[in-house]
């Protein structure tokens, strides 16, 4: 394992971590950005464990990763534009490496897939269609960090609440995190059924982005698996790293 900078799109300083040898895996981490905290569990842990160099960075605004105070830091697309830095300044050439990612870190890696990104395979877990394609950035989190930013009180005991107290535990500033929300842009379905890399999509079998089949069945040739868990749990759900793996090893 390492802490390791690089420069992002716009030249500011993020942080990756590594674990495992062998052939790289960028994996992208969700909304809150701290991909250094998957390091010790699943799909991770079980990648670096069969002969891979799992790279997971944290995004900006989040964990050791700068984040500016200037919204300008956080332009349309950026997570996107960030990816592809870090794999330049990994050093990484078409086919060289795979790119994966759950919940916002799919979202980022379908992002890459339209916008050019070749890897060897991709994975894309944890996200649905309506999340993919469709208004980017509102609903539940986007209420609740606002009202924390705005200094607005949020009722005791209310979903938002605990929402609110999630984001508190897990010490990003709510500014960072409600920029990084406003600049997603959606991936239109044209763009879907465009995509050339082999792409593994996985959802948990009580996540409430049911639709994920519905992605798959837009990008060409992907193979589509459930996984026992809903949205928190099927992350680490021993499934969802075996089917990694087995998707990875048919090259």
């Amino acid at each position: 394992m390492g802490a390791h900078r690089f420069a992002g799109a716009d030249g500011v300083e993020l942080a990756w971590a590594e674990t495992g040898s062998g052939r790289t895996v960028v994996f992208l981490p969700g909304f809150g950005g701290v991909g250094s905290r998957l390091l010790e569990h699943d799909p991770v842990r079980t990648l670096a464990g069969h002969g891979y160099r799992v790279i997971v960075p944290d995004s900006r605004g989040c964990g050791d990763s700068a984040s500016p105070e200037d919204p300008n830091g956080y332009p349309s697309d950026v997570l996107a534009d960030d990816g592809f830095a870090l794999v330049e300044h990994l050093g990484l050439g078409d086919g060289d490496y795979d790119l994966g990612g759950y919940s916002l870190g799919a979202r980022i890696v379908v992002r890459m897939l339209v916008r050019g990104a070749k890897p060897g395979h991709a994975i894309a877990a944890g996200q649905g269609l309506a999340k993919v394609a469709g208004p980017q950035g509102g609903g539940m989190n986007h209420r609740v960090l606002t009202a924390l930013v705005n200094g607005v009180t949020i009722e005791e005991g209310s979903p938002d609440a605990r929402i609110a107290q999630a984001f508190s535990r897990g010490g990003t500033d709510p500014r960072a995190l409600l920029s990084l929300l406003e600049s997603l842009v959606p991936t239109p379905e044209e763009a879907l059924r465009r995509i050339a890399v082999p792409t593994l999509i996985a959802i948990g079998d009580r996540d409430e982005r049911s639709d994920a089949d519905r992605l798959a069945s837009l990008v060409h040739g992907a193979r589509f698996v459930r996984v026992p868990g809903d949205h928190g749990s099927a992350l680490v759900a021993p499934e969802l790293a075996a089917a990694i793996l087995e998707f990875l090893s048919t090259r």
